[in-house]
């Protein structure tokens, strides 16, 4: 399948059933979307499957979806996955720990849909520029050879 066809995954890390049911119906027929209810399986699905976005739960039993954010941004397989922090207060916190935004509880799935579309476009177009700075040279680098062969 072509890269433009494909469609882009987020991974959601939540021990709140409410928002996870509000949230896969909401996002599933234009992504990819894996779930995790406790934080390790959620660490491991993010190294496994590197998402393009991750929806991550403020608070949860086994540690705190900050935490978990700063030890994804600490790990180069993860640290360029953007998160958006799903909770109903303490934004700050959020932005310190590493997350690109924050949806307040409960969610509105219509917002969080336009919220995701926006992390995505703009990953996207992010993935497009590296491809750029990676590939270009590398083409003009063989153009050139193919100009001065003799």
């Amino acid at each position: 399948m072509s890269e433009e066809l494909k469609k882009q995954t987020i991974l959601i890390i939540s021990d709140d059933i409410s928002s996870i049911r509000i949230l896969v119906p909401a996002l599933v027929f234009d992504y990819n979307v894996n779930s995790a209810f406790d934080v390790r399986r959620g660490i491991d699905l993010a190294i496994e499957k590197h998402p393009d976005l991750i929806l991550l739960d403020t608070v949860m039993p086994e540690m705190s979806g900050y935490r978990v954010c700063e030890r994804l941004k600490s790990d180069e397989r993860t640290m360029d996955i953007s998160v958006i922090f799903m909770a109903s207060r303490d934004e700050l916190r959020g932005y310190e720990a590493g997350g690109v935004d924050y949806i307040i509880k409960p969610l509105n799935p219509v917002i969080t849909k336009r919220r995701i579309k926006t992390y995505l476009e703009l990953k996207k177009q992010t993935d497009f520029l590296r491809w750029m700075l990676r590939e270009r040279p590398r083409e003009m680098q063989e153009m050139e050879k193919e100009y001065t062969k003799p």
